[in-house]
Protein backbone atom coordinates (compact mmCIF):
# COMPACT_ATOMS: atom_id res chain seq x y z
CA UNK A 1 0.00 0.00 0.00
CA UNK A 2 2.85 2.57 1.41
CA UNK A 3 4.79 1.69 -2.07
CA UNK A 4 1.46 2.18 -3.57
CA UNK A 5 1.13 5.33 -2.59
CA UNK A 6 4.97 6.34 -3.16
CA UNK A 7 4.61 5.49 -6.96
CA UNK A 8 1.36 7.39 -7.29
CA UNK A 9 2.88 10.61 -5.79
CA UNK A 10 5.89 10.21 -7.84
CA UNK A 11 3.76 10.01 -10.96
CA UNK A 12 2.21 12.86 -10.07
CA UNK A 13 5.25 15.20 -9.41
CA UNK A 14 6.50 13.54 -12.76
CA UNK A 15 3.27 14.76 -14.68
CA UNK A 16 3.07 18.02 -13.22
CA UNK A 17 6.88 18.88 -13.64
CA UNK A 18 6.26 17.30 -17.59
CA UNK A 19 3.36 19.72 -17.61
CA UNK A 20 5.20 22.77 -16.55
CA UNK A 21 8.37 22.10 -19.26
CA UNK A 22 5.56 22.03 -21.76
CA UNK A 23 4.25 25.20 -20.80
CA UNK A 24 7.45 26.82 -20.81
CA UNK A 25 8.91 25.89 -23.75
CA UNK A 26 5.14 26.62 -25.86
CA UNK A 27 5.88 30.38 -24.33
CA UNK A 28 9.33 30.18 -25.87
CA UNK A 29 8.72 29.18 -29.13
CA UNK A 30 6.10 31.82 -29.43
CA UNK A 31 8.28 34.38 -28.22
CA UNK A 32 10.67 33.04 -31.08
CA UNK A 33 8.17 32.95 -33.81
CA UNK A 34 7.12 36.53 -33.24
CA UNK A 35 10.71 38.00 -33.15
CA UNK A 36 11.50 35.84 -36.82
CA UNK A 37 8.22 37.24 -38.47
CA UNK A 38 10.10 41.10 -36.77
CA UNK A 39 6.44 41.78 -34.99
CA UNK A 40 5.84 41.49 -31.76
CA UNK A 41 2.77 40.76 -29.90
CA UNK A 42 -0.23 42.59 -29.21
CA UNK A 43 -0.58 40.05 -25.50
CA UNK A 44 2.38 39.32 -23.45
CA UNK A 45 1.60 37.02 -20.25
CA UNK A 46 2.14 39.94 -17.34
CA UNK A 47 4.17 36.69 -15.25
CA UNK A 48 6.68 36.83 -18.10
CA UNK A 49 6.97 41.24 -18.11
CA UNK A 50 6.54 42.28 -14.84
CA UNK A 51 8.18 39.10 -12.92
CA UNK A 52 7.47 37.26 -9.87
CA UNK A 53 8.02 39.77 -7.43
CA UNK A 54 6.96 42.37 -9.06
CA UNK A 55 3.89 40.38 -9.49
CA UNK A 56 3.42 39.67 -5.92
CA UNK A 57 2.72 43.02 -4.91
CA UNK A 58 0.39 43.38 -8.06
CA UNK A 59 -1.66 40.44 -6.48
CA UNK A 60 -1.23 41.79 -3.06
CA UNK A 61 -3.38 45.27 -3.53
CA UNK A 62 -6.28 42.40 -4.84
CA UNK A 63 -8.94 41.32 -2.61
CA UNK A 64 -8.60 37.41 -2.03
CA UNK A 65 -11.26 36.12 -4.29
CA UNK A 66 -9.69 37.98 -6.91
CA UNK A 67 -6.18 36.65 -6.12
CA UNK A 68 -7.81 32.74 -6.05
CA UNK A 69 -9.30 33.04 -9.52
CA UNK A 70 -5.58 34.06 -10.52
CA UNK A 71 -4.81 30.35 -8.72
CA UNK A 72 -6.21 28.81 -12.46
CA UNK A 73 -4.91 31.03 -15.27
CA UNK A 74 -1.93 28.51 -16.04
CA UNK A 75 0.67 26.65 -13.62
CA UNK A 76 2.93 29.82 -13.69
CA UNK A 77 0.36 32.05 -12.00
CA UNK A 78 -0.67 29.50 -9.78
CA UNK A 79 2.50 29.41 -8.52
CA UNK A 80 3.26 33.07 -7.80
CA UNK A 81 -1.17 33.04 -6.09
CA UNK A 82 -0.47 30.44 -4.06
CA UNK A 83 2.33 31.60 -2.28
CA UNK A 84 2.74 32.19 1.49
CA UNK A 85 4.12 35.36 1.08
CA UNK A 86 0.71 36.38 0.07
CA UNK A 87 -1.93 34.62 1.54
CA UNK A 88 0.02 35.37 4.92
CA UNK A 89 -1.73 39.11 4.86
CA UNK A 90 -4.80 37.64 3.21
CA UNK A 91 -5.27 35.65 6.19
CA UNK A 92 -4.20 38.79 8.76
CA UNK A 93 -6.93 40.62 7.14
CA UNK A 94 -9.74 38.29 6.99
CA UNK A 95 -8.75 37.10 11.25
CA UNK A 96 -8.70 40.83 11.81
CA UNK A 97 -11.93 41.87 13.97
CA UNK A 98 -12.64 38.10 15.02
CA UNK A 99 -13.75 37.06 18.42
CA UNK A 100 -12.27 33.14 17.72
CA UNK A 101 -9.76 31.76 15.09
CA UNK A 102 -10.48 28.42 14.27
CA UNK A 103 -7.41 25.77 15.47
CA UNK A 104 -7.35 23.87 12.21
CA UNK A 105 -5.96 27.11 10.33
CA UNK A 106 -3.06 27.21 12.67
CA UNK A 107 -2.11 23.49 12.38
CA UNK A 108 2.04 23.01 11.61
CA UNK A 109 2.64 22.33 8.02
CA UNK A 110 -0.66 23.99 6.30
CA UNK A 111 -0.20 26.19 4.06
CA UNK A 112 -1.27 30.20 4.47
CA UNK A 113 -3.98 29.46 1.45
CA UNK A 114 -5.30 27.03 3.14
CA UNK A 115 -5.49 28.24 6.36
CA UNK A 116 -7.50 30.91 4.26
CA UNK A 117 -10.12 28.45 2.91
CA UNK A 118 -10.58 26.48 5.91
CA UNK A 119 -11.07 29.53 8.36
CA UNK A 120 -13.69 30.91 5.52
CA UNK A 121 -15.55 27.78 5.75
CA UNK A 122 -15.21 27.19 9.87
CA UNK A 123 -16.63 30.49 10.05
CA UNK A 124 -19.98 29.40 8.37
CA UNK A 125 -20.13 26.62 10.82
CA UNK A 126 -23.08 27.04 12.55
CA UNK A 127 -23.13 23.24 14.56
CA UNK A 128 -21.40 23.64 17.42
CA UNK A 129 -19.08 20.84 19.16
CA UNK A 130 -17.32 19.81 22.32
CA UNK A 131 -13.96 21.61 21.62
CA UNK A 132 -16.19 25.20 21.30
CA UNK A 133 -17.49 24.53 24.11
CA UNK A 134 -14.89 23.90 26.08
CA UNK A 135 -11.94 26.28 24.55
CA UNK A 136 -14.23 29.22 25.16
CA UNK A 137 -14.97 31.20 28.39
CA UNK A 138 -18.50 32.18 28.04
CA UNK A 139 -20.61 35.41 29.60
CA UNK A 140 -23.99 34.41 31.25
CA UNK A 141 -27.00 36.61 31.43
CA UNK A 142 -30.84 36.61 32.38
CA UNK A 143 -33.08 37.62 29.64
CA UNK A 144 -35.95 40.52 30.14
CA UNK A 145 -38.24 37.86 30.44
CA UNK A 146 -36.86 36.37 33.30
CA UNK A 147 -38.25 36.15 36.60
CA UNK A 148 -37.32 39.44 38.24
CA UNK A 149 -35.69 38.20 41.43
CA UNK A 150 -33.12 36.33 39.13
CA UNK A 151 -32.61 40.06 37.18
CA UNK A 152 -32.25 41.46 40.67
CA UNK A 153 -28.90 38.67 41.06
CA UNK A 154 -27.67 39.18 37.29
CA UNK A 155 -24.47 42.01 37.13
CA UNK A 156 -25.77 42.36 33.74
CA UNK A 157 -28.88 43.90 35.14
CA UNK A 158 -27.82 45.63 37.96
CA UNK A 159 -24.78 46.78 36.32
CA UNK A 160 -22.72 46.29 40.01
CA UNK A 161 -20.03 43.86 38.87
CA UNK A 162 -18.33 42.17 36.10
CA UNK A 163 -20.60 39.61 33.71
CA UNK A 164 -21.38 35.95 35.29
CA UNK A 165 -19.02 33.47 32.98
CA UNK A 166 -19.41 29.87 33.08
CA UNK A 167 -16.97 27.25 32.15
CA UNK A 168 -17.30 23.93 29.87
CA UNK A 169 -15.48 21.26 30.45
CA UNK A 170 -14.09 17.75 28.94
CA UNK A 171 -16.19 15.42 30.84
CA UNK A 172 -19.38 17.11 30.66
CA UNK A 173 -20.04 19.32 33.57
CA UNK A 174 -19.79 22.88 33.51
CA UNK A 175 -18.77 25.30 36.54
CA UNK A 176 -18.71 29.08 37.36
CA UNK A 177 -16.87 32.00 39.10
CA UNK A 178 -16.45 31.65 43.17
CA UNK A 179 -18.64 33.49 44.93
CA UNK A 180 -21.53 33.07 42.23
CA UNK A 181 -24.81 34.26 43.52
CA UNK A 182 -26.72 32.59 40.56
CA UNK A 183 -24.54 29.29 40.42
CA UNK A 184 -25.99 28.39 44.44
CA UNK A 185 -22.63 25.40 43.74
CA UNK A 186 -25.08 22.45 42.34
CA UNK A 187 -23.91 19.74 40.22
CA UNK A 188 -23.89 20.82 36.34
CA UNK A 189 -24.27 18.83 33.17
CA UNK A 190 -24.36 19.53 29.37
CA UNK A 191 -25.43 17.58 26.35
CA UNK A 192 -24.92 18.60 22.75
CA UNK A 193 -28.08 17.32 20.75
CA UNK A 194 -27.82 16.99 16.74
CA UNK A 195 -30.87 15.74 14.75
CA UNK A 196 -29.44 15.30 11.28
CA UNK A 197 -31.85 13.78 8.34
CA UNK A 198 -31.24 12.66 4.27
CA UNK A 199 -27.95 14.49 2.82
CA UNK A 200 -26.60 15.50 5.97
CA UNK A 201 -29.24 18.22 6.66
CA UNK A 202 -29.26 19.49 9.92
CA UNK A 203 -32.82 19.20 11.44
CA UNK A 204 -32.38 20.45 15.13
CA UNK A 205 -29.46 21.67 16.88
CA UNK A 206 -29.29 22.77 20.49
CA UNK A 207 -27.30 22.42 23.95
CA UNK A 208 -28.86 21.60 27.21
CA UNK A 209 -27.62 22.04 30.85
CA UNK A 210 -29.13 19.21 33.47
CA UNK A 211 -33.00 19.42 32.25
CA UNK A 212 -33.25 22.70 31.86
CA UNK A 213 -34.51 24.08 28.76
CA UNK A 214 -32.73 23.44 25.49
CA UNK A 215 -30.56 26.42 24.23
CA UNK A 216 -30.90 27.27 20.47
CA UNK A 217 -27.12 27.70 19.30
CA UNK A 218 -26.20 30.85 16.45
CA UNK A 219 -23.14 32.19 15.06
CA UNK A 220 -22.50 35.80 15.03
CA UNK A 221 -20.57 37.35 12.01
CA UNK A 222 -17.08 38.27 14.48
CA UNK A 223 -17.28 34.28 14.48
CA UNK A 224 -18.65 34.33 18.10
CA UNK A 225 -21.04 32.15 19.46
CA UNK A 226 -24.33 32.29 21.24
CA UNK A 227 -26.68 30.24 22.87
CA UNK A 228 -29.72 31.27 24.33
CA UNK A 229 -33.45 29.82 25.54
CA UNK A 230 -35.96 32.86 26.78
CA UNK A 231 -34.82 32.95 30.19
CA UNK A 232 -31.08 32.90 29.54
CA UNK A 233 -28.24 33.73 27.25
CA UNK A 234 -24.82 32.60 26.98
CA UNK A 235 -22.38 34.43 25.04
CA UNK A 236 -18.58 33.15 24.16
CA UNK A 237 -15.87 35.56 24.99
CA UNK A 238 -13.57 36.75 22.35
CA UNK A 239 -9.90 34.63 22.24
CA UNK A 240 -8.47 35.55 19.25
CA UNK A 241 -5.04 35.64 20.83
CA UNK A 242 -5.35 31.88 22.27
CA UNK A 243 -2.27 29.91 21.32
CA UNK A 244 -2.96 27.38 18.56
CA UNK A 245 -6.30 28.39 18.15
CA UNK A 246 -9.53 27.13 19.59
CA UNK A 247 -12.27 24.76 18.30
CA UNK A 248 -12.15 21.69 16.22
CA UNK A 249 -9.42 20.11 14.57
CA UNK A 250 -11.12 19.02 11.53
CA UNK A 251 -13.86 20.46 9.24
CA UNK A 252 -17.35 20.01 11.10
CA UNK A 253 -19.67 20.48 8.83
Amino acid sequence: MVELQESQSKDMDEGMTLAMETEGKERKRKRKKMKEEGGRPLCQDPLDLLGRDLMLRVLNNLDARSVARCLVVSLSWNRVASSDLLWTSKCEELWNGKAHIPRLSLVQGVSKLDAYSLSVMDGKRTRIVKDDLCDHVWEFHFTKVAPEYWRNLDPYWKGNGPPMRRYFHKDGSQTADPGDKVWGGHECCYTIVTSIIGEGKIREHYVRINRWLPLAVSRKQDWSWEMSNNFYCYSSVPDPCKEGGTGPLFLVM
